[in-house]
């Protein structure tokens, strides 16, 4: 398996290794594999695509691209053509305020999130709050896992319409959230909406297994090209509940403008599609899940599996001269329903907190991407750092959008940590990756990485005052 990935580095993303590069943020975004810019290339360079919206040949050439696509977006999930239907958006936020707008929301129905959830479907709440349905949450347990779901789903007005939103994989703590919630919301009165973007760059979706009434994803998470391209896999039932808020090109099939007249397309995915598509970032999807499928997702899963259990016991096993631990794990410290996303901070040895922009400035010193903050997800935040309600409520009324900044805000918050360090590994990642992300996170050990075993052949790392 390590030979089998080793072999596709060098082929595919040699660009890492040639220009000094431990890329860690997958999470964040996958990276494109050479031969899918060179086959996209070629395929452009051979070809010649005009606006779908017309029926001369380079614009039917473009809409069977499209066609070809929605097909093979299916196909890869498994999903029945007969039931889903494929929308085309900019990203998998695009997907959501999509179904945002145009969702019933109704007093007495509600939106049920999970306080892990990307502000991106925190947004929903916008939607449901300004039309008098209930927001409520589900908060997380000390390891960020989901607790108690049908204790907080129950008690919903099954004759309005209810949405139950939540992440197959927190693009923050890396846990995955049982699947199981889907039927079990359905049982409740509620449509589903599964934010599946950081799921799918390394897990199978099986859509006829289970079966959301909605599904976001973003190409560019799974296998980085193209960007500006993503998806809402949406059941037919449930795509003809939503009532959209306005028409433009593409949606309608007649207006007048002198009459004030519409005609709308017939409900399928080209009719919650404005405009004219990216038809061209579009040709390039199904040979990014071809890329996938040819090495396998459970391959994929496999490796990136590997990895992160490897990363997880090293971090844990860091310990600073007087024995106290240098790293604290938000989330699951084991593999047991979680992803290839780390989130965790650095300890000094009283166990209080290395500022994470300290450890972000060596990190890109040394060459490695990864991330920090709060990673859009606040909800996982707030409770993985344990904010006091009161506090935590103070300190966001005091703060202006002019005022707020980290300083002021980790002043406001006294000893609680205001943001993370985020670490993710992908297709491309390797056992040295690792090797060089441990050197950066032992260089702040009170007497050093030479102390620490296997550490002493690796070159010392200038220090950040």
């Amino acid at each position: 398996m390590d030979a089998r990935f080793e072999e596709l580095r060098r082929r595919e993303f040699s660009r890492l290794d040639a220009q000094g590069h431990v890329y860690l943020d997958y999470t964040g975004a996958g990276l494109y594999s050479e031969r899918q810019v060179r086959a996209n290339a070629e395929f452009l360079c051979g070809s010649v695509f005009g606006n779908p919206h017309s029926r001369n040949p380079t614009s039917l050439a473009a809409t069977q691209l499209c066609e070809d696509a929605r097909t093979r977006v299916l196909d890869y999930f498994n999903a029945d053509p007969e039931l889903y239907e494929v929308v085309f958006t900019l990203n998998a936020s695009g997907a959501l305020k999509l179904v945002g707008e145009a969702f019933p929301w109704e007093p007495g129905g509600r939106i049920l999130l999970t306080a892990d959830n990307h502000n991106s479907v925190n947004g929903l709440r916008e939607f449901a709050s300004a039309h008098g349905a209930d927001v409520r949450y589900v908060p997380p347990c000390p390891d960020l896992r989901l607790n108690a779901l049908e204790e907080h789903m129950a008690g919903a007005d099954r004759n309005a319409h209810n949405l139950f939103a939540f992440p197959a994989q927190s693009n923050f703590s890396g846990v995955k959230h049982s699947l199981d919630a889907i039927q079990l919301a359905h049982d409740h009165g509620y449509h589903v909406l599964l934010d599946a973007a950081a799921f799918v760059p390394t897990n199978p979706l099986d859509l006829r297994r289970y079966a959301p009434d909605f599904v976001c994803i973003s190409f560019y998470k799974m296998f980085g090209f193209p960007t500006g391209v993503g998806v809402l896999l949406a059941r037919r039932n449930a795509l003809g509940e939503l009532h959209r808020p306005w028409f433009a090109g593409g949606t309608v099939r007649f207006v007048s403008a002198q009459n004030k007249d519409v005609h709308l397309q017939h409900v399928t995915g080209r009719a919650f599609e404005d405009g004219t598509l990216n038809y061209l970032g579009i040709a390039a999807v199904p040979a990014g899940l071809d890329f996938l499928e040819e090495i396998g997702i459970e391959r994929i899963n496999a490796h990136v599996m590997g990895l992160t259990e490897t990363l997880l016991n090293d971090m844990l096993a860091l310990r600073h001269g007087n024995g106290a631990p240098m790293v604290r794990i938000y989330g699951p410290e084991n593999m047991e329903m979680r992803g290839g996303t780390i989130a965790f901070n650095l300890l000094d040895p009283e166990g209080g907190l290395v500022d994470f922009r300290a450890v972000e400035q060596r990190s890109n010193e040394a060459g490695i991407s990864l991330r920090t903050g709060f990673f859009c997800n606040p909800g996982a935040a707030e409770f993985a750092f344990e904010y006091p309600d009161e506090e935590a409520f103070r300190c966001i009324k005091t703060l202006t959008p002019e005022t707020f900044n980290i300083q002021v805000f980790s002043d406001c918050m006294s000893d609680h940590p205001v943001g993370a360090v985020r670490v993710s590994v992908g297709i491309a990642s390797n056992r040295a990756d690792l090797d060089r992300l441990m050197e950066v996170l032992c260089s702040f050990r009170d007497d050093g990485c030479a102390a620490l075993p296997g550490a002493a052949a690796l070159p010392a790392l200038a220090t950040v005052d």
